[in-house]
């Protein structure tokens, strides 16, 4: 067993078991830590049995160690709390209780390959007509399948999908069009729900939509869940989607609780006892939006937990300060749109790590153009490594040395500060790597 020091902020979001709980933890400031340290808590101090504790994260990565982490704090034998993801969670409830709503609890899980693969050998009975592609079939089903994982992401059921068709108008040639799209997504929407079903399989995308319908349809099951579980933990809550902020708030407040109920049941006296939430996050570290998250889930929960505690970590353990106020200085250009704002809170990082004195820690390279930058980039990477004076690319293989170095490049016998491999170039998107790959390929710089 470890012994793990916690400053006092962490100290209060470990120990708080009185309400729901909001931590909102800046970049390197022991997250993860945290959380690990409150479930722990709450089993050798609360007397919490470890089956009643729920944690749902974003991925199988950070499940694994936080597990690894309360493993090794924890006796040999004991009863492990419910730590996975939020699909993982929903898979293993619709095998359980899969039966429920009639679907097969040995069904399969398929692949993004074999979800297109599945609506492939069913393409000539879709009720697709003007949406049905004349050439580019799998650009077109992948499309379809894309924007299918999007209304699940967002809580659309194909009833939901063919009434919102529904109510389109049909006055102009444009709207007429728009109507007959959404008629013939919304019915081939329903036909490949139906069609899974009848197959026994089931998307990535219908893990959590699907177990929200067994809970809305069968609310015994809920209960049994809302019963089991006395603390749910969320981590990396700016990155969950509506529909996972949907079942988090069905768990914990239930199908008929609403902000407005809850409060006039506190006012009354007469408040439900209910699963605890706790959920850990920050809004300025919100980048999955273009997968679905939706970063209001986080922005919005004062809203539906109202009497929520807030805990702000601000103790940075992992950059220098320079890096710190630089960074707070370009996210401070979202305002209004940051708890920073609709809190009322400091969420200025403080560094507590020990560095070496370095007057050029953030720089700022200005180019005219992609090629330029590109080139700039490159430059400073190979003074950065001790190459000031670099060779001109040689026809043949590349060789690298065993610090990564590559031969096209000539040192001039100094002293190498940095390797290579010490230095990342992060992008926007994939698309704009091509201009820097270029510039170190043209540089030998592997």
């Amino acid at each position: 067993m470890t012994t793990v020091s916690l400053n006092e902020n962490q100290q209060k979001a470990v120990q708080y078991i009185d309400g729901d709980l909001l931590i909102i933890a800046g970049a390197g400031t022991g997250k993860t830590a945290v959380i690990t340290q409150r479930i722990l808590y709450l089993i050798k101090k609360c007397n919490v049995k470890p089956s009643e504790i729920l944690a749902l994260t974003f991925t199988e990565k950070a499940a694994a160690e936080m597990q690894e982490r309360i493993d090794k704090e924890m006796e040999y034998g004991y009863e492990e709390p419910r730590i996975s993801t939020f699909h993982s969670f929903c898979d293993g409830i619709l095998r359980e209780e899969g039966y429920n709503m009639g679907l097969d609890g040995g069904y399969s899980l398929m692949t993004t390959a074999q979800s297109y693969i599945f609506l492939r050998k069913f393409y000539h009975d879709l009720p697709l007509d003007t949406l049905k592609p004349r050439g580019q079939v799998t650009k077109t089903l992948n499309d379809i399948l894309k924007h299918f994982s999007r209304l699940q992401d967002e809580d659309v059921s194909p009833e939901d999908y063919i009434k919102f068709a529904k109510t389109l108008p049909k006055n102009t040639e444009e709207q007429k069009a728009d109507f007959q799209k959404y008629k013939e997504l919304s019915e081939t929407y329903k036909m490949y729900s139906e069609l899974k079903m009848q197959e026994s399989k089931v998307d990535f995308g219908d893990l959590i939509i699907l177990t929200l319908k067994l809970f809305r349809e069968r609310q015994n099951v809920l209960e049994k869940y809302r019963k089991k579980f006395k603390y749910i933990l969320v981590d990396e809550f700016q990155d969950t989607n509506y529909t996972q902020n949907v079942l988090v708030n069905i768990l914990t407040l239930g199908l008929d609780e609403s902000k407005k109920k809850e409060v006039n049941e506190k006012k009354k006296g007469t408040k439900k006892i209910r699963p605890l939430l706790t959920v850990v996050g920050d809004d300025d570290q919100a980048i999955y939006k273009f997968r679905g998250a939706a970063i209001s889930n986080i922005l919005q929960f004062k809203e539906t937990y109202p009497d929520a505690m807030e805990v702000v970590l601000t103790e940075n353990y992992r950059s220098r300060q320079e890096i710190l106020d630089a960074s707070h200085a370009l996210i401070s250009k979202n305002n209004p749109n940051r708890l920073e704002v609709t809190e009322k809170i400091d969420k200025r990082l403080i560094a507590k790590g020990v560095f070496e004195n370095d007057e050029n820690i953030v720089n700022l390279i200005a180019a005219g153009n992609e090629s330029g930058e590109a080139e700039q980039v490159a430059d400073e990477i190979a003074k950065l490594t001790g190459f000031g004076e670099y060779a001109k690319p040689v026809e043949g293989s590349e060789v690298f040395d065993e610090k990564g170095q590559s031969s096209f490049v000539k040192g001039d016998g100094g002293k190498q500060p940095l390797r290579f491999s010490d230095i990342a170039i992060l992008i926007r998107a994939n698309s704009h790597a091509e201009p820097f790959v270029q510039a170190l390929r043209g540089m030998g710089i592997p």
